[in-house]
């Protein structure tokens, strides 16, 4: 497994591979498992959220990794909150709710601590010198080590760029997703901002899921990508390492960030770290098959 800083503001060594709670399941002790495989086997970023689950997913999290928080970084996020009656959530990035919120994340999590904090979203309307006035007051009281934003608007991105010491942005980011390509990875990377990317798979589309229309692209440009993928395979390098290795080719991209339910899946995103990079000419290649998708709001 290969190690990097995220972001030159932070001091967090995060694994290339991370493991994206958000699709573990309801078993706490399966979840533990394979939390605990997934760390023998040299990850060691683990990123959930106070939405999903109503909390749960934190609360399992929290469970696995009581006695070797040391371990492990744990990433959480906030701005959405439940509703009283459970019906749904709603856009909260005050800082009066942030505040409140995270004090249940370290509570689920059973940590005094979080490593990464981000904010799950935003908008050009949101508070936003205040929402970071929040992470800021939870840095300096030890609350939260680092903090960042999970967005995939470059408008955000480069608001929360020129008023915030934040340390990442997660954002989505794949063969079939090169929307980043056009602005936020080149400026993330000039101001050493570290890049999560998420969604290396594009629901799986990737990896012979059937295909159909994704962000611009017809059926038949999935089915082409998902195509030159299986033919540059071999046996020491999948598709799924392959998609994944193209969202870690970016300089900006620190961690790619894999949704892990079973322990084949997991079996498949160690088996990544062992496949050999991208050449630049494998990378030319791919870039090449299609057109590159772009934003087309919050540009």
């Amino acid at each position: 497994m290969n190690y990097t800083t995220l972001g030159t503001s932070s001091d967090l060594r995060i694994s290339e591979i991370s493991f994206g709670c958000m699709s573990l399941g309801e078993d706490d002790a399966a979840n533990a498992r394979l939390l605990h495989q997934a760390l023998e086997g040299g990850i060691t970023f683990f990123d959930t959220a106070d939405l999903y689950q109503k909390g749960q997913n934190e609360q399992t999290v929290g469970k696995a990794f009581k006695g070797m928080r040391h371990k492990v970084i744990l990433a959480t996020k906030v701005g959405n909150q439940w509703r009283p009656d459970g019906s749904g959530w709603d856009w909260n990035p005050r800082k009066a709710y942030i505040l409140k919120a995270v004090e249940e994340s370290l509570r689920r999590l059973q940590t005094d601590y979080i490593d990464l904090y981000q904010l799950h979203g935003g908008t050009l309307d949101d508070p936003i010198d205040e929402t970071i006035d929040a992470f800021e007051q939870l840095k300096a009281a030890g609350k939260i080590r680092h903090y960042g934003i999970s967005s995939i608007r470059p408008n955000v991105i480069r608001e929360w760029v020129k008023r915030s010491n934040m340390a990442s942005v997660m954002m989505q980011y794949s063969l079939l997703d090169r929307r980043p390509e056009e602005s936020c990875l080149g400026l993330l990377e000039q101001h050493h901002i570290g890049v999560l990317a998420r969604g290396s798979y594009a629901q799986g589309l990737l990896l012979g899921k059937p295909p159909k229309e994704y962000l611009g692209y017809r059926p038949e440009d999935v089915q082409k990508a998902a195509a030159a993928l299986q033919q540059l395979a071999t046996n020491s390098r999948s598709s799924a390492a392959l998609a994944a290795r193209f969202s870690l080719a970016p300089p900006a991209v620190k961690s790619a960030v894999l949704g892990i339910r079973t322990s084949e899946q997991l079996e498949a995103a160690l088996a990544i770290t062992t496949s050999p990079p991208l050449s630049p000419q494998e990378i030319d290649q791919l870039r090449h098959l299609l057109p590159p998708n772009q934003y087309q709001q919050h540009r």
